[in-house]
């Protein structure tokens, strides 16, 4: 039960990750992310789009795994997504911004040991 809060809070984590990125960039992102310099929003438009696209992937993945009935598959599906965003906050956490690994890492990674603890 407790795995499966955190991947839904997880999964909806992402999705506000894709709005931002896919349609506020420009408004709501310069509040978000104040080190980047606002200039660059508009120029950024389009790959902040791509990685919001990702980041719904990676939700609908999480949001997936609800609707799968083998209890196997779904931990294994859910821990591959989980898997994937741990390791794109670490990178992010390693090449972009140390606050990264809290907000999207760290989580993934609670998660994943939630999923080991009641296996």
């Amino acid at each position: 039960m407790a795995a499966n809060i955190f991947i839904g809070m997880i999964a909806l984590l992402h999705l506000y990750f894709l709005y931002l990125e896919m349609f506020a960039w420009e408004t709501r992102g310069p509040k978000v992310f104040k080190n980047f310099p606002k200039e660059l929003f508009p120029q950024t438009k389009t790959l902040a789009a791509n990685q919001g696209l990702y980041n719904g992937f990676l939700s609908a993945g999480l949001i997936w795994t609800f609707f799968i009935s083998n209890p196997i598959w779904r931990e294994n599906v859910s821990l591959f997504f989980l898997s994937c965003i741990a390791l794109a906050g670490i990178y992010g956490a390693l090449t972009a911004d140390k606050k990264i690994f809290f907000i999207q890492a760290f989580p993934a990674l609670i998660a994943m040991g939630l999923l080991f603890l009641y296996h």
